[in-house]
């Protein structure tokens, strides 16, 4: 198998749940996560993921914090932007940031599953919900996502995830080359583990794209797993907030965590991809075939 040369680094700035308790980079303001996109564009990244939150840090749903959030990092650099849909609330909550403020991706989770961390110390749960994605959802997301013609990435957390999008190509009811994002390391998900990120990428349709999402310090072994497999990669302090495996060296933003997986791919001879360039490689300029669109 030829390697791409070629790249999509994606940065998740903040997420959903992370807070500066934590992490004291953690972006909340549309301004805030926009300089941290900058960050991140500066440092490599293609594409930003982003959760929008209150100005206390909380999570947030409401469309004119979306629409802000894109407008500040539109006017600081061309990055491609990915809106979340993934959380808790109802579905109709969830989507309609994305028909009213247009992203170029959105983010679509392809299944429920328990969703859980474990402390061995603790011998117990540091917490545990049901992340409740069924059918009908999903396919109400591609519904809204056609309308917008915003190209939808499609979480997996294991293979069961990867399968199920099958019946809906099928039908007609994705756009031709899909992006997959295997989410390794969750525990109710698929563990991290390199041949799990292997049989997941054998199992998508020939002419997609696929990254690989690993969390906090499974997140640099999977990078490596992904970049010498021919994947793209995600990072971010959504996801992990150390530079090391072992979790001792803190990220001081997200556009750290940028650098390390750019060196890591050029060490490979593999390049980063630009955001036109990515627009490109992954079909964001008219994903669903109604005519293309601006960024």
């Amino acid at each position: 198998m030829r390697v791409n040369d070629k790249v999509v680094v994606t940065c998740a700035l903040t997420g959903a749940i992370a807070n500066r308790s934590q992490h004291p980079g953690i972006p909340y303001t549309p301004v805030e996560l926009a300089e941290e996109a900058k960050r991140a564009y500066d440092a490599g990244a293609a594409v930003v993921h982003l959760h929008a939150r209150e100005d206390d840090g909380s999570p947030s749903w409401r469309v004119e914090v979306f629409r802000r959030i894109k407008e500040e990092i539109n006017a600081r650099c061309p990055i491609v932007v990915n809106f979340s849909t993934g959380g808790m609330g109802p579905m109709e909550e969830r989507v309609e940031h994305l028909r009213q403020v247009r992203p170029e991706m959105g983010a679509l989770n392809m299944g429920t599953m328990n969703y859980a961390k474990y402390s061995p110390k603790r011998k117990d749960f540091v917490f545990e919900f049901m992340f409740q994605n069924p059918f009908e959802d999903i396919r109400k997301y591609l519904v809204a996502m056609r309308e917008a013609n915003v190209k939808p990435e499609l979480e997996c957390f294991d293979l069961g995830h990867v399968t199920s999008a099958e019946p809906r190509g099928d039908m007609g009811r994705l756009p031709p080359a899909v992006q997959y994002s295997f989410i390794v390391g969750v525990l109710g998900g698929s563990s991290a583990e390199p041949e799990n990120v292997v049989r997941m990428r054998d199992s998508i349709p020939r002419g997609s794209h696929w990254e690989v999402i690993a969390i906090s310090r499974d997140q640099w072994r999977m990078v490596a797993t992904a970049l010498v497999h021919g994947g793209n990669v995600r990072v971010g302090l959504e996801d992990n907030f150390y530079l090391d495996a072992a979790g001792t060296q803190l990220a001081p933003h997200n556009g750290a965590l940028v650098e390390k997986a750019v060196r890591m791919a050029r060490d490979v001879g593999r390049e980063p991809a630009t955001p036109d360039e990515a627009r490109e490689l992954l079909g964001l300029r008219d994903p669903w075939g109604l005519g293309a669109r601006a960024p």
